[in-house]
């Protein structure tokens, strides 16, 4: 087996070679959660860091890795004797793959031997693995729900519980929790996000010199792994050393209440929820304090640690970018008795003020990285201020539509109007899927899922795991006098057993087919449109569903956004969108059927919800009208669920989206009927045709 890449031989990152090395001083910080764009040595360095990390002491023969100085009492493999002693081994580096299942993560009981034989036989999961070491999940934002669950539960308790059918096994699993993450794919659950500690972006350096450094590393090491482990040995057993000095010396970190009390005005500042995130902020400032060979947290450390521990935790909803902005908290953290800084005074003459020969520049901050470089910055991601996803009102001056709001639009209009900005988000109503789907788990159609009520019994076709123990006495009742059965005991065979059927929830592929031709150009109506389509983007992002964009206007249709997990580029895309043109409705809705084609091959158990947002007028051809309803009942005739959103207003209606509807063999709402206090009585189950 080749040797592992070493830490100290990865370039750059120097946020996130920080954030790894304080969690690997102080595991109480709470992990670290890794997002950025993919082919940035996000996971080469996560790995890396499991040989920076101090051994640890174990009992022998414990499955469980058991501390011999305070053992877990509810060990499945305990009592332990102390007598024994204990050995040390290096800390274990856990890897959580995005496909595996509950079994695979908490454990699993033989439910078979312990009906049958009385016996408790219990298989240790990763979480068990993973205790006193790290546990890294690559793409954890496509983790399965139920799988999230379960980490949540044990990261908050540090205990893993496994039940099954009145069958109870628990046992300690305290882990450094590690992920990382493209935020293209969609973003994390709320209390997930929460459950990190520091979070770091990270972007591929952009300097030419670094670039080609980072490729001349990668090759040597390919060519022999060895070789170059050997090469940088000395300065990661270095690194190692001052990690295990800096552990031994947190104890002694003193936190005055003065830093302290500019942690909690700074947490309150940002308005971030609850206080977990003083907490973390407090750690870390201490941690930051030990790396670098102080015994008191400074006005410094505090920065830095804020920097780390709040980007995540200030988001108000899916649509904001992370972040912080650095001048907000530099207010936050100044003494209130301090006086506010003079403002820097204007550049004189006409030389450059942007850094350059002439100019200025910033000052480089004076916080150190772990490598002793300039790391208040590291990628450049992290402190940035967030990036609005909607266009400002009237930030781009657009001609306004001519026509009477209501009355036909000129079919040979080619105007192009400026982007609007969205109205803003509410709650609205549930529209899914009809039938019984057996997706990805989720929130919005009714399927057959891991879990979620009993629905039913099946006849078991490999292990089980969901026992169904009503159904399984029945089926062994009727042979028991066949079987001798003398005692009290129910006398069980394989072939008795059966599995619960269970239904819960999943999450669909919503595609949005917009309509952005010059009939909704008028400045409120499409910011009503906008607004509607990213209430529906929300709601998506709650129910954990896919999302797409198809808009069409002018002479065809395009699909600004393939489908995605990332609400987040589908509101930014919505945002940015012009309108003008002709109202190509037929290639809108030919599009939505490519598109839902090719979707199917690649992920064929979730269901897709059409979402098609129009006033129904079809113009572009001589024959329009006839084009966009032989592409609708195309697209009904595959099965697929639609909803049709009637944008028409005005007291002239000419009710062509009612018709697109009956096309689709689709219910159709107007966006007012859209939110969840609109008109009573509204269908809930979107129909199809199929």
């Amino acid at each position: 087996m080749s040797a592992a890449y070493p830490f100290s031989a990865i370039v750059g990152l120097a946020d996130l070679r920080l954030a790894l090395v304080l969690n690997a001083v102080s595991p109480a910080v709470g992990g670290v959660l890794v997002r950025g764009e993919k082919g940035t040595a996000k996971s080469t360095m996560v790995r890396a860091l499991a040989g920076q990390l101090p051994e640890v002491a174990v009992v022998p023969g414990c499955r469980f890795s058991c501390d011999p100085d305070a053992p877990d009492p509810h060990c499945p493999d305990g009592p332990h004797d102390a007598a024994i002693g204990g050995s040390a081994r290096a800390a274990r580096l856990v890897e959580l793959p995005v496909g595996a299942s509950e079994d695979r993560l908490a454990g699993s009981l033989d439910i078979e031997r312990a009906l049958t034989e009385g016996v408790k036989a219990y298989e240790p999961g990763l979480l068990a693995a993973a205790h006193r070491g790290v546990l890294y999940v690559d793409e954890v934002n496509l983790l399965h729900d139920h799988l999230v669950d379960l980490l949540l539960d044990a990261a908050a308790m540090g205990t893993s519980h496994v039940e099954r059918e009145g069958v109870s096994v628990r046992h300690a699993a305290r882990f450094l929790l590690v992920g990382t993450m493209n935020p293209e794919e969609g973003e994390l659950r709320p209390q997930l996000l929460d459950r990190f500690g520091l979070t770091v972006e990270v972007a591929a350096s952009r300097e030419p010199r670094e670039r080609a450094e980072v490729v001349r590393r990668r090759l040597a090491y390919e060519a022999d792994p060895d070789a170059f482990a050997a090469r940088w040995a000395g300065e990661d057993a270095e690194l190692a050393e001052r990690i295990l000095r800096a552990r031994t010396a947190l104890a002694h970190v003193v936190l005055p209440d003065a830093e302290l009390e500019r942690i909690a005005r700074v947490c309150a500042s940002f308005e971030v929820d609850g206080m977990r995130a003083d907490l973390v902020t407090a750690r870390t400032s201490i941690a930051l304090a030990a790396w670098h060979g102080r015994t008191e947290v400074t006005a410094q450390d505090v920065r830095r640690a804020a920097l780390l521990a709040l980007p995540h935790r200030r988001r108000r909803n899916p649509f904001d970018a992370p972040g912080l902005d650095e001048e907000l908290l530099d207010e936050a953290l100044r003494d209130p008795d301090e006086p506010e800084p003079e403002p820097e005074p204007e550049p004189e003459g006409d030389g450059p003020d942007d850094g350059g020969p002439d100019g200025g520049g910033s000052p480089p901050s004076d916080a150190d990285g772990p490598d002793g470089s300039n790391g208040s910055d590291g990628s450049g991601n992290a402190t940035q201020a967030p990036k609005s996803t909607e266009a400002a009102p009237g930030s781009t001056p657009g001609t306004e539509d001519a026509s009477v709001e209501g009355a036909p639009a000129p079919s040979g209009t080619g105007r192009e109007q400026a982007a609007v900005a969205a109205a803003e988000p509410y709650r609205t109503r549930l529209f899914s899927v009809p039938g019984v789907g057996q997706g990805a788990a989720g929130r919005r159609s009714r399927a057959r899922t891991a879990s979620g009520r009993t629905t039913g019994a099946q006849v078991a076709a490999g292990r089980v795991t969901r026992l169904h123990v009503a159904a399984t006495v029945r089926a062994a009742a009727l042979h028991q006098k066949a079987r001798g059965r003398t005692g009290a005991g129910l006398v069980l065979r394989r072939a008795d057993l059966r599995e619960a059927v269970r239904e819960g929830r999943e999450g669909n592929l919503v595609l949005f087919v917009v309509d952005a031709s010059g009939s909704m150009a008028a400045r409120k109506r499409m910011s009503a449109v906008k607004g509607a389509v990213l209430s529906l983007l929300l709601d998506a992002y709650q129910r954990r569903d896919k999302v797409g964009l198809v808009t069409f206007r002018g002479a065809d249709a395009a699909l600004v956004l393939p489908p995605t997990s990332s609400v987040e580029i589908g509101a930014a895309r919505l945002a940015a969108l012009p309108t003008g043109g002709r109202t190509p409705v037929g290639a809108g809705l030919l599009r939505a059927h490519e598109t839902l084609r090719v979707e199917r091959l690649r992920d064929p158990l979730r269901r897709a919800l059409v979402v098609v947002v129009t006033d129904g007028r079809a113009t572009g051809g001589r024959d329009a009208l006839g084009e966009s309803r032989r592409a609708a009942r195309l697209l009904a005739a595959t099965g697929v669920a639609s909803l049709v959103v009637d944008c028409e207003s005005g007291p002239v209606r000419l009710g062509l989206a009612a018709r697109l509807a009956g096309d689709l063999g689709a219910p159709v709402v107007t966006l007012q009927e859209l939110a969840a206090d609109g008109l009573a009585g509204l269908v809930r189950d979107v129909r199809s045709v199929a």
